[in-house]
């Protein structure tokens, strides 16, 4: 168990300045420290690693006490047996793959640290590549290389900072299935920091959410990033709609509310809150959470139906992003399959369908 409560402030340029303040917990498996940029994730990585020191605070590994500030104790970063992946992955470039993964292994024998850098090779399926240098692999290989060199000095606790960034979904599935298979055995806390709901989703477990220095939410991810509760922690998790409201009237009995969506005329129920008519509130809608329809709908369970005009139609990747003209304008997924079977062309007339609790208000 990895357990911390750290608070440090970091001067920005100006009159301004950040303050980290967090308490967290990490136990053995894989937890997602997620966020927008300039959260405080690396900042709070760097004081767990002992590479920045809190101004005030705890930081212990089970029994053992790495920083407390009214202690005065502060163990090196060199002696706290905690692995630290960068985005950069700063492999020593004049190196072969044996000498990068045994590098942190130089005071060992040369047949045992051998023996040690041959197995975590394996583990990571890289093993044809010891005596290759880093320039002669391709990205997701340097990737599987940084782990195993971390990994082979057997750390107590692993940080990764956003380490998979710029590899496609299956090749980070296959890396993160082996740090998996690793860790069943291992059975230590690591920390993995990422402000993508993809790698979220692939990595499951626990999410501690970050913003603005303060864990804001912790749970599953389900719980977490399927109904954030903040409006920034709703941009990273990938709601594409984010509208500010105003109140017109609570339906305690239908359990909903009726909102005016910014200054328009487009109005829809969400679900009731702790509001008062003429309150403002936002309100995020995943861009896949909403069905188009070229006639007006019937006879649905969903309460929200809001005719508009399409306004472009733009591919995005598997998907197309429609942008629909409501008074405000909504971003919906649908297929490409649907954008022909429908005939959907901008200028077309549609109708949105969005069910209540697809509609989640945010501070």
């Amino acid at each position: 168990m990895l357990a911390a409560r750290i608070r440090k402030e970091r001067r920005n340029a100006g009159p301004s300045s950040f303050v980290l303040d967090v308490s967290i917990e990490v136990s053995p498996g894989i937890t997602i420290l997620f966020g927008p940029s300039g959260a405080g994730k690396s900042t709070l990585l760097d004081c767990l690693a002992g590479l920045a020191q809190p101004d005030a605070g705890r930081i212990a590994v089970g029994g053992d006490l790495l920083f407390d500030s009214s202690g005065a104790i502060d163990i090196p970063a060199r002696k706290r047996r905690i692995a630290y992946v960068f985005q950069t992955l700063a492999l020593f470039p004049h190196l072969s793959v044996e000498e990068n993964v045994g590098y942190g292994l130089s005071d060992w024998p040369e047949g045992e640290k051998r023996r040690r850098a041959g197995e975590i090779l394996e583990t990571f399926r890289v093993t044809k590549l010891r005596k290759q240098r880093p320039d002669q692999i391709s990205g997701g290989e340097r990737q599987r290389i940084a782990l195993a060199r971390s990994l082979v000095t057997e750390p107590r606790v692993l940080l990764l900072d956003e380490p998979l960034t710029g590899l496609d979904a299956e090749l980070k599935a296959a890396i993160v299935d082996d740090l998996r298979a690793w860790n069943a055995a291992k059975r230590i806390p690591i920390l993995y920091v990422t402000h993508s709901r993809e790698e979220v989703d692939a990595l499951g477990e626990r999410v501690i959410a970050i913003e603005n220095g303060l864990v804001v939410s912790r749970g599953s991810p389900m719980d977490v990033l399927d109904a954030p509760r903040r409006k920034r922690l709703a941009q990273a998790s990938g709601f594409e709609n984010l509208f500010r409201g105003t109140v017109l009237e609570l339906r305690e009995a239908d359990g909903v509310m009726r909102v005016r969506l910014e200054e328009s005329a487009c109005e829809i129920e969400v679900p009731l809150g702790y509001a008062a008519a003429g309150d403002r509130m936002n309100v995020a809608i995943r861009a896949g959470d909403i069905l188009l329809a070229t006639e007006r709908p019937h006879g649905l369970s969903a309460r929200n139906a809001i005719e508009g005009l399409i306004i472009s139609l733009e591919p995005r990747g598997t998907m197309v992003m429609a942008r629909v003209e409501c008074g405000v304008v909504f971003l919906a997924h649908v297929t490409p399959g649907a954008v022909r079977t429908l005939e959907l062309t901008a200028g077309r007339k549609v109708w949105l369908v969005l069910k209540t609790h697809s509609c989640h208000l945010v501070d």
